[in-house]
């Protein structure tokens, strides 16, 4: 991904001005055209700000889910009592405790002020505010609606985070049992074992397979457990390059929804979440093709994305979404 300087006009001929992550100019210019702007100049550039942005989003965490909800909250209370939106963003930039957020919402003032669209200045910051969140404010500038557009966020974000609760609620216990279990391996391989099989090398006894199969193994473990560290961590690290290209990604992605018992349930979790941000979307007022491609990308899983971006190209050509929907063999009958 790049970054790329534009300038734009609107549907009623003002130019703007500002900054995109995307894979491709071309990209860039199709994130331009769905947000409403036709694109006058697209040039790649990596600024200063960006970087840092970026910087800082790297060591310090990024932004939580948890500051999106607040901020959403902050927007729609601020929005309701009749403040402007420039006044609500530079508040907002000056008592939130997230750097990386301040240093967001500092450039989106600056956007403001040189006259672009709110959902415009979030859009130059896809790091943190996704294609979701900025179509959901563009919608809200349309119609008069931003403060019930900010409601919606918050109530999306506020599922997510009980989801989140859900799951680790869920899944703590078994990792707590299988770090239990690799941890006891390891004390019994390096310490017990060996000290055992002192004793039975000093009897000379005639053990059975499985002792010294347990022996064998804890000897193998001792003698090459750095050559193990090594060969794990060199294989997480192409593991990680593969999943970072995009046929490697998409094959992750089906593959973690083919897990027995695990994957069901991560699919439902994906499921449920593309159902919030459809509902939430369609409720808003947006195009049901252009609902399908940010709901289906929101989802987060390669693999279920290009379905459902296949349930649009469907609805496009005249299908219904029924029709498409089975096509797809994403949901249940």
């Amino acid at each position: 991904m790049a970054f790329y300087q534009y300038r734009a006009r609107n549907r009623q001929g003002q130019l703007n001005e500002g900054r995109l992550e995307a894979a491709s100019s071309q990209a860039a210019a199709d994130s331009l055209i769905n947000a409403g702007l036709m694109p006058v100049e697209i040039r790649e550039t990596r600024t200063g700000t960006q970087t840092g942005i970026q910087l800082r989003q790297f060591l310090q965490g990024g932004v939580k889910p948890e500051a999106l909800l607040i901020l959403s909250r902050q927007f729609a209370s601020l929005t309701r009592a009749g403040i402007p939106i420039l006044r609500i963003v530079e508040g907002l930039r000056d008592t939130t405790d997230n750097k990386v957020l301040t240093l967001a919402l500092d450039e989106v003032a600056s956007a403001l002020n040189q006259g672009q669209t709110l959902a415009n200045a979030l859009a130059a910051h896809p790091h943190l505010f996704n294609s979701l969140f900025v179509s959901l404010v563009e919608v809200g500038e349309s119609t008069g609606q931003l403060e019930q557009a900010f409601l919606q966020l918050a109530h999306y974000y506020q599922l997510e985070l009980d989801t989140r609760r859900r799951v680790k609620a869920a899944i703590r216990y078994p990792m707590f049992v299988c770090i239990a279990m690799v941890a006891a391996m390891t004390v019994l391989n390096i310490y017990v074992i060996p000290a055992f099989s002192g004793i039975f090398a000093r009897l000379g006894a005639d053990l059975p397979w499985t002792t010294r199969f347990l022996i064998g193994s804890s000897a193998f473990f001792t003698q090459y457990f750095g050559h193990m560290v090594v060969a794990l961590l060199a294989g997480w690290l192409l593991l990680w390059r593969y999943i970072s290209t995009p046929a490697g990604r998409l094959r992750w992605h089906r593959w973690q929804l083919r897990i027995p018992i695990v994957g069901p349930l991560i699919k439902r979790i994906l499921l449920a979440r593309f159902c919030r941000s459809f509902a939430m979307m369609l409720a808003a007022g947006v195009p049901i093709v252009r609902v399908l491609t940010l709901a289906g990308t929101a989802t987060g899983n390669a693999w279920l994305t290009r379905a459902i971006l296949g349930m649009g190209e469907g609805l496009s050509s005249g299908s219904s979404l029924s029709a498409v929907a089975a096509e797809s063999r994403v949901f249940t009958p």
